[in-house]
Protein backbone atom coordinates (compact mmCIF):
# COMPACT_ATOMS: atom_id res chain seq x y z
CA UNK A 1 0.00 0.00 0.00
CA UNK A 2 1.28 3.28 -1.12
CA UNK A 3 2.47 5.61 2.33
CA UNK A 4 2.14 9.11 2.53
CA UNK A 5 5.43 9.84 2.18
CA UNK A 6 5.92 7.51 -1.28
CA UNK A 7 2.94 9.19 -2.56
CA UNK A 8 4.35 12.85 -1.98
CA UNK A 9 7.53 12.37 -3.49
CA UNK A 10 5.89 10.37 -6.57
CA UNK A 11 2.56 12.96 -6.93
CA UNK A 12 3.78 14.52 -10.09
CA UNK A 13 3.62 11.27 -11.80
CA UNK A 14 0.00 11.64 -12.25
CA UNK A 15 -0.99 10.06 -9.44
CA UNK A 16 -4.37 8.46 -8.89
CA UNK A 17 -5.76 10.40 -12.04
CA UNK A 18 -9.49 9.08 -13.03
CA UNK A 19 -9.28 5.56 -14.55
CA UNK A 20 -11.86 5.87 -17.18
CA UNK A 21 -10.27 6.71 -20.52
CA UNK A 22 -10.34 10.48 -21.07
CA UNK A 23 -9.58 12.89 -23.97
CA UNK A 24 -7.20 15.49 -23.65
CA UNK A 25 -8.73 18.22 -21.45
CA UNK A 26 -9.56 21.65 -22.81
CA UNK A 27 -7.36 24.51 -21.28
CA UNK A 28 -10.55 25.66 -19.67
CA UNK A 29 -11.21 22.29 -17.86
CA UNK A 30 -12.50 22.78 -14.07
CA UNK A 31 -9.92 20.53 -12.21
CA UNK A 32 -10.69 19.36 -8.29
CA UNK A 33 -9.01 17.30 -6.00
CA UNK A 34 -10.93 15.62 -3.53
CA UNK A 35 -9.30 13.43 -0.85
CA UNK A 36 -11.40 10.56 0.97
CA UNK A 37 -11.23 9.60 4.26
CA UNK A 38 -11.13 5.93 3.03
CA UNK A 39 -8.20 3.42 1.86
CA UNK A 40 -7.67 2.24 -1.82
CA UNK A 41 -9.70 -0.59 -1.89
CA UNK A 42 -12.63 0.96 0.69
CA UNK A 43 -12.62 3.63 -1.75
CA UNK A 44 -13.13 1.27 -4.29
CA UNK A 45 -16.92 1.13 -3.39
CA UNK A 46 -17.86 4.29 -1.24
CA UNK A 47 -16.70 7.36 -3.49
CA UNK A 48 -14.84 5.98 -6.47
CA UNK A 49 -17.70 4.86 -8.94
CA UNK A 50 -19.55 7.97 -8.24
CA UNK A 51 -16.13 10.31 -8.82
CA UNK A 52 -15.81 8.13 -11.87
CA UNK A 53 -19.28 8.56 -12.70
CA UNK A 54 -19.17 12.44 -12.51
CA UNK A 55 -15.83 12.70 -14.83
CA UNK A 56 -16.93 10.34 -17.31
CA UNK A 57 -20.19 12.64 -17.19
CA UNK A 58 -18.51 16.05 -17.20
CA UNK A 59 -15.88 15.59 -19.90
CA UNK A 60 -13.90 18.34 -20.25
CA UNK A 61 -15.80 20.78 -18.78
CA UNK A 62 -14.59 19.56 -15.23
CA UNK A 63 -12.18 16.64 -14.00
CA UNK A 64 -12.09 15.35 -10.17
CA UNK A 65 -8.70 13.96 -8.94
CA UNK A 66 -9.34 11.51 -6.16
CA UNK A 67 -7.00 10.63 -3.63
CA UNK A 68 -7.11 8.37 -1.07
CA UNK A 69 -6.77 8.18 2.65
CA UNK A 70 -3.54 10.19 3.81
CA UNK A 71 -2.23 10.62 0.63
CA UNK A 72 -2.67 14.92 0.03
CA UNK A 73 -2.99 15.09 4.11
CA UNK A 74 -3.52 13.35 7.10
CA UNK A 75 -7.25 12.65 7.78
CA UNK A 76 -7.23 14.95 10.90
CA UNK A 77 -6.47 17.66 8.92
CA UNK A 78 -8.64 17.34 5.70
CA UNK A 79 -10.93 20.09 6.74
CA UNK A 80 -8.57 22.90 7.11
CA UNK A 81 -7.13 21.95 3.90
CA UNK A 82 -10.40 22.38 2.16
CA UNK A 83 -10.61 25.36 4.18
CA UNK A 84 -7.81 27.05 2.92
CA UNK A 85 -8.72 25.72 -0.95
CA UNK A 86 -5.26 23.29 -0.52
CA UNK A 87 -7.66 20.81 -1.44
CA UNK A 88 -11.09 21.20 -2.99
CA UNK A 89 -13.89 18.60 -2.12
CA UNK A 90 -13.53 16.19 0.71
CA UNK A 91 -15.32 12.64 1.56
CA UNK A 92 -15.29 12.24 5.77
CA UNK A 93 -17.30 12.36 8.80
CA UNK A 94 -17.10 15.37 10.59
CA UNK A 95 -15.10 13.67 13.58
CA UNK A 96 -12.34 12.12 11.46
CA UNK A 97 -11.05 15.48 9.56
CA UNK A 98 -12.16 17.51 12.79
CA UNK A 99 -14.02 20.09 11.47
CA UNK A 100 -14.22 23.23 13.94
CA UNK A 101 -17.91 23.12 13.97
CA UNK A 102 -21.04 22.66 16.72
CA UNK A 103 -21.86 19.49 15.29
CA UNK A 104 -18.49 17.65 14.59
CA UNK A 105 -19.24 15.48 17.85
CA UNK A 106 -22.06 13.94 15.73
CA UNK A 107 -20.32 12.88 12.63
CA UNK A 108 -18.89 9.07 12.44
CA UNK A 109 -20.31 7.37 14.90
CA UNK A 110 -22.32 9.25 17.88
CA UNK A 111 -23.55 6.17 19.80
CA UNK A 112 -26.70 4.21 19.46
CA UNK A 113 -28.40 7.91 17.56
CA UNK A 114 -28.79 5.15 14.07
CA UNK A 115 -29.86 1.71 14.23
CA UNK A 116 -30.19 1.03 10.49
CA UNK A 117 -28.69 3.43 7.55
CA UNK A 118 -31.79 4.80 6.53
CA UNK A 119 -31.99 6.32 10.01
CA UNK A 120 -29.53 8.85 8.77
CA UNK A 121 -30.67 10.58 5.36
CA UNK A 122 -34.20 10.24 6.86
CA UNK A 123 -32.63 12.34 9.84
CA UNK A 124 -31.07 14.46 7.53
CA UNK A 125 -33.39 15.01 4.86
CA UNK A 126 -36.87 15.22 6.92
CA UNK A 127 -36.02 15.80 10.07
CA UNK A 128 -33.57 18.66 10.14
CA UNK A 129 -30.21 17.94 10.09
CA UNK A 130 -29.04 19.47 6.52
CA UNK A 131 -30.36 23.04 7.65
CA UNK A 132 -28.19 22.45 10.89
CA UNK A 133 -25.26 21.31 9.31
CA UNK A 134 -25.39 23.43 6.16
CA UNK A 135 -25.72 26.31 8.38
CA UNK A 136 -22.53 25.46 10.90
CA UNK A 137 -20.32 24.58 7.05
CA UNK A 138 -21.43 28.46 5.80
CA UNK A 139 -19.76 29.73 8.80
CA UNK A 140 -16.18 28.46 8.39
CA UNK A 141 -16.29 28.64 4.47
CA UNK A 142 -16.86 25.42 3.41
CA UNK A 143 -19.68 23.90 1.76
CA UNK A 144 -21.82 20.86 3.20
CA UNK A 145 -23.35 18.80 0.13
CA UNK A 146 -24.75 15.81 1.07
CA UNK A 147 -25.33 13.24 4.21
CA UNK A 148 -25.43 9.62 3.61
CA UNK A 149 -25.16 6.61 5.79
CA UNK A 150 -22.15 3.94 5.63
CA UNK A 151 -21.74 0.75 7.58
CA UNK A 152 -22.83 -0.38 11.66
CA UNK A 153 -19.94 0.38 14.60
CA UNK A 154 -18.68 -3.23 15.60
CA UNK A 155 -15.67 -4.55 17.27
CA UNK A 156 -13.43 -7.11 15.53
CA UNK A 157 -10.79 -8.46 17.56
CA UNK A 158 -8.06 -10.75 18.15
CA UNK A 159 -9.97 -12.14 21.50
CA UNK A 160 -12.95 -12.92 21.65
CA UNK A 161 -15.50 -10.29 23.72
CA UNK A 162 -18.75 -12.05 25.52
CA UNK A 163 -19.12 -9.40 28.07
CA UNK A 164 -18.13 -6.21 28.94
CA UNK A 165 -15.86 -7.24 31.29
CA UNK A 166 -13.72 -8.43 27.82
CA UNK A 167 -13.26 -5.18 26.84
CA UNK A 168 -11.43 -3.43 29.37
CA UNK A 169 -8.24 -2.59 28.85
CA UNK A 170 -8.45 -3.28 24.71
CA UNK A 171 -6.48 -1.23 22.48
CA UNK A 172 -8.93 -0.30 19.83
CA UNK A 173 -8.81 1.75 16.67
CA UNK A 174 -12.09 3.82 16.38
CA UNK A 175 -13.11 7.29 15.82
CA UNK A 176 -12.32 10.22 18.26
CA UNK A 177 -16.13 10.62 19.49
CA UNK A 178 -16.88 7.04 19.78
CA UNK A 179 -13.48 6.25 21.72
CA UNK A 180 -14.44 9.47 24.14
CA UNK A 181 -17.75 7.25 24.93
CA UNK A 182 -16.30 3.76 24.92
CA UNK A 183 -13.74 5.03 27.51
CA UNK A 184 -15.77 4.49 30.04
CA UNK A 185 -15.95 0.44 29.71
CA UNK A 186 -12.12 0.67 29.64
CA UNK A 187 -11.65 0.10 25.95
CA UNK A 188 -8.15 2.18 25.35
CA UNK A 189 -9.12 4.40 22.17
CA UNK A 190 -5.63 4.69 20.02
CA UNK A 191 -5.33 6.98 17.01
CA UNK A 192 -3.39 5.81 13.85
CA UNK A 193 -3.34 6.35 10.22
CA UNK A 194 -5.50 4.26 8.58
CA UNK A 195 -3.01 2.39 6.72
CA UNK A 196 -0.90 0.99 9.54
CA UNK A 197 -3.94 -0.40 11.28
CA UNK A 198 -3.24 -3.70 9.75
CA UNK A 199 0.17 -4.11 10.69
CA UNK A 200 -0.64 -2.44 14.11
CA UNK A 201 -3.07 -5.54 14.73
CA UNK A 202 -0.54 -7.75 13.22
CA UNK A 203 2.35 -5.91 15.71
CA UNK A 204 0.33 -6.36 18.58
CA UNK A 205 -0.10 -2.50 19.19
CA UNK A 206 -3.91 -2.85 18.73
CA UNK A 207 -5.94 -5.52 20.11
CA UNK A 208 -8.76 -4.50 18.08
CA UNK A 209 -10.81 -2.09 16.00
CA UNK A 210 -14.51 -0.32 16.23
CA UNK A 211 -14.20 1.53 13.15
CA UNK A 212 -16.48 -0.25 10.89
CA UNK A 213 -18.60 -3.50 10.57
CA UNK A 214 -17.79 -6.97 8.61
CA UNK A 215 -17.96 -6.05 5.19
CA UNK A 216 -15.15 -3.57 5.50
CA UNK A 217 -13.33 -6.04 7.99
CA UNK A 218 -13.22 -8.18 4.79
CA UNK A 219 -12.59 -5.59 2.03
CA UNK A 220 -9.59 -4.02 3.57
CA UNK A 221 -8.07 -6.73 4.88
CA UNK A 222 -8.86 -6.70 8.57
CA UNK A 223 -10.89 -10.01 8.98
CA UNK A 224 -7.06 -11.60 7.84
CA UNK A 225 -5.39 -10.00 10.95
CA UNK A 226 -8.53 -10.63 13.40
CA UNK A 227 -10.43 -13.54 14.75
CA UNK A 228 -13.77 -12.27 16.23
CA UNK A 229 -16.67 -10.42 15.32
CA UNK A 230 -18.92 -8.55 18.06
CA UNK A 231 -22.59 -8.63 16.71
CA UNK A 232 -23.27 -5.99 19.40
CA UNK A 233 -22.66 -2.53 17.74
CA UNK A 234 -22.45 0.86 19.02
CA UNK A 235 -24.27 2.40 15.81
CA UNK A 236 -27.06 1.46 13.16
CA UNK A 237 -24.43 3.35 10.80
CA UNK A 238 -21.51 5.50 10.17
CA UNK A 239 -23.11 9.39 9.14
CA UNK A 240 -20.56 10.81 6.48
CA UNK A 241 -21.05 13.33 3.88
CA UNK A 242 -19.35 15.33 0.53
CA UNK A 243 -18.02 18.88 1.38
CA UNK A 244 -16.33 21.03 -0.97
CA UNK A 245 -14.21 24.57 -0.65
CA UNK A 246 -17.12 27.21 -0.50
CA UNK A 247 -15.77 29.53 -2.64
CA UNK A 248 -14.84 26.40 -5.69
CA UNK A 249 -18.14 25.42 -4.75
CA UNK A 250 -19.44 29.20 -5.52
CA UNK A 251 -17.62 28.96 -9.15
CA UNK A 252 -19.32 25.66 -10.49
CA UNK A 253 -22.05 26.60 -12.94
CA UNK A 254 -25.51 25.19 -11.53
CA UNK A 255 -25.55 22.29 -13.45
CA UNK A 256 -22.38 21.01 -12.72
CA UNK A 257 -23.13 21.69 -9.05
CA UNK A 258 -26.46 19.19 -9.76
CA UNK A 259 -23.92 17.02 -11.27
CA UNK A 260 -22.42 16.49 -8.40
CA UNK A 261 -25.09 16.36 -6.27
CA UNK A 262 -26.59 13.20 -8.10
CA UNK A 263 -23.34 11.52 -7.79
CA UNK A 264 -22.96 11.87 -4.23
CA UNK A 265 -26.70 10.68 -4.18
CA UNK A 266 -25.97 7.73 -6.83
CA UNK A 267 -22.74 6.82 -3.60
CA UNK A 268 -25.13 7.12 -1.21
CA UNK A 269 -27.22 4.61 -2.86
CA UNK A 270 -24.56 2.50 -3.52
CA UNK A 271 -23.34 2.14 -0.08
CA UNK A 272 -27.32 1.28 1.25
CA UNK A 273 -27.58 -2.00 -0.37
CA UNK A 274 -23.41 -2.94 -0.84
CA UNK A 275 -23.35 -2.32 3.20
CA UNK A 276 -26.80 -4.05 4.22
CA UNK A 277 -26.34 -7.35 1.68
CA UNK A 278 -22.65 -7.22 2.47
CA UNK A 279 -23.28 -7.51 6.85
CA UNK A 280 -25.90 -10.20 6.44
CA UNK A 281 -23.57 -12.09 3.65
CA UNK A 282 -20.02 -12.14 5.42
CA UNK A 283 -22.03 -12.71 9.03
CA UNK A 284 -23.38 -16.01 7.55
CA UNK A 285 -20.78 -17.31 4.92
CA UNK A 286 -17.82 -15.36 5.64
CA UNK A 287 -14.63 -18.01 6.58
CA UNK A 288 -12.36 -15.46 8.61
CA UNK A 289 -14.11 -14.31 11.43
CA UNK A 290 -16.19 -16.18 14.35
CA UNK A 291 -18.99 -14.19 15.87
CA UNK A 292 -19.66 -13.23 19.57
CA UNK A 293 -22.15 -11.70 21.37
CA UNK A 294 -22.53 -9.80 24.79
CA UNK A 295 -25.58 -11.16 26.54
CA UNK A 296 -28.80 -8.37 25.70
CA UNK A 297 -29.29 -7.26 29.18
CA UNK A 298 -25.98 -7.18 29.85
CA UNK A 299 -25.24 -4.37 26.61
CA UNK A 300 -28.84 -2.77 27.21
CA UNK A 301 -26.41 -1.22 30.05
CA UNK A 302 -24.18 0.14 27.39
CA UNK A 303 -27.30 2.09 25.60
CA UNK A 304 -28.39 3.19 28.73
CA UNK A 305 -25.06 5.11 29.41
CA UNK A 306 -25.34 6.44 25.64
CA UNK A 307 -28.33 8.19 26.84
CA UNK A 308 -26.74 9.71 29.76
CA UNK A 309 -23.76 10.70 26.98
CA UNK A 310 -26.79 12.65 24.71
CA UNK A 311 -27.23 14.28 27.97
CA UNK A 312 -23.82 15.47 28.10
CA UNK A 313 -22.87 16.64 24.64
CA UNK A 314 -26.09 19.14 24.82
CA UNK A 315 -25.27 20.70 27.61
CA UNK A 316 -22.09 22.14 25.56
CA UNK A 317 -24.44 24.20 23.46
CA UNK A 318 -27.45 25.07 22.18
CA UNK A 319 -26.41 23.83 18.59
CA UNK A 320 -25.67 20.22 20.03
CA UNK A 321 -28.52 20.20 22.28
CA UNK A 322 -30.60 21.06 19.28
CA UNK A 323 -29.55 18.00 17.14
CA UNK A 324 -29.83 15.90 20.36
CA UNK A 325 -33.33 16.77 20.57
CA UNK A 326 -33.97 16.21 16.72
CA UNK A 327 -31.95 12.54 17.11
CA UNK A 328 -34.27 11.77 20.37
CA UNK A 329 -37.56 12.93 18.84
CA UNK A 330 -36.20 10.87 15.78
CA UNK A 331 -35.43 7.60 17.67
CA UNK A 332 -39.00 7.99 19.91
CA UNK A 333 -40.48 8.39 16.66
CA UNK A 334 -39.35 5.20 15.61
CA UNK A 335 -40.75 3.30 18.45
CA UNK A 336 -43.77 4.32 18.52
CA UNK A 337 -43.98 3.02 15.01
CA UNK A 338 -42.52 -0.24 15.94
CA UNK A 339 -42.24 -2.99 13.46
CA UNK A 340 -40.16 -3.09 11.19
CA UNK A 341 -39.03 0.39 12.63
CA UNK A 342 -38.17 -1.16 15.32
CA UNK A 343 -38.16 -4.25 17.69
CA UNK A 344 -38.55 -4.80 20.97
Amino acid sequence: MTTRRKFLTTAGAGAMAAPLATPALAQSTIKWRMQTYAGAALAEHVVKPAIDMFNQIAGDRMQIELYFADQLVPTGELFRAMQRGTIDAVQSDDDSMASPTEVTVFGGYFPFASRYSLDVPVLFNKYGLNEIWDEEYSKVGVKHISAGAWDPCHFATKDPIRSLEDLKGKRVFTFPTAGRFLSQFGVVPVTLPWEDIEVAMQTGELDGIAWSGITEDYTVGWADVTNYFLTNNISGAWAGSFFANQGRWNELPEDLQTLFRVCCDQSHYYRQWWYWGGEADLRVNGPKMELTSIPDAEWATVEEAAYKFWDEIAAESPTKAKVVEIIKKYNSDMTKAGRPYRYG
